[in-house]
C-alpha cells in the first residue's frame, strides 16, 4: 500500500469566484449539461451541499467506471477552497483504499484565476497507477474546467 498523488494547476480567464461557484457549488447541476458524453447525472444524496454532504456522479458507458460517491470534507466559500473524499465507486476497493481531491481557486492579477487540484490516494497492496492512468485523470479535469470556463464566458450573467 502506498500513498501517492499529484497536483495540477489550470489557468482560466474567468474570475476565481465565478469558477469556484460553477465548478464546486453548481458542479452537480452543470456537469451533465456541459459533459454529456462523460457524465449522465450528478446529484446530492444527503445534505445541503455543505460539509458532510454526499454526492453521486454517474458516468456514461464510455467511462472506466459507472459512478463515484464523494463526501464533502471542506467547503470554504470565503477562501474558495473545497475538499472531498471519494467514499464509494470508481476505483475505491479495487485499486485504492481512499481518494481525496482538494481544490483551491486563486485570483490572478488579470482578473482570471488558477484552478488548483491536489489529488491524494492510498493504493491497495501491489497496485500502482501508470503514468497513462494519471494522465487520463488529469486530462479529464482539464476538460471539465475548460468546459466550465467556456460556459461562463458564453453566459456572462451566470
Amino acid at each position: 500500500m502506498g500513498l501517492s498523488g499529484f497536483t495540477m494547476e489550470i489557468t482560466s480567464s474567468v474570475s476565481a469566484v465565478r469558477m469556484f461557484n460553477a465548478a464546486v457549488l453548481d458542479g452537480h447541476k452543470l456537469a451533465p449539461k456541459l459533459m454529456p458524453t462523460s457524465v449522465v447525472s450528478s446529484l446530492i444524496l444527503e445534505g445541503d451541499g455543505g460539509v458532510g454532504t454526499i454526492k453521486q456522479i454517474n458516468f456514461t458507458e464510455a467511462s472506466q467506471f459507472s459512478f463515484i460517491k464523494e463526501r464533502v470534507d471542506v467547503l470554504d466559500k470565503e477562501h474558495l477552497e473545497y475538499k472531498v473524499t471519494v467514499i464509494e465507486g470508481g476505483h475505491v476497493g479495487k485499486k485504492v483504499e481512499w481518494v481525496t481531491n482538494h481544490i483551491k481557486v486563486d485570483s490572478t492579477d488579470n482578473g482570471g484565476c488558477v484552478y488548483k487540484l491536489c489529488c491524494e490516494y492510498k493504493t491497495l497492496t501491489g497496485i500502482e497507477y501508470t503514468e497513462e492512468e494519471v494522465h487520463r485523470f488529469k486530462n479529464g479535469i482539464i476538460v471539465m474546467v475548460k468546459a466550465i470556463e467556456a460556459y461562463l464566458v458564453a453566459n456572462p450573467d451566470c
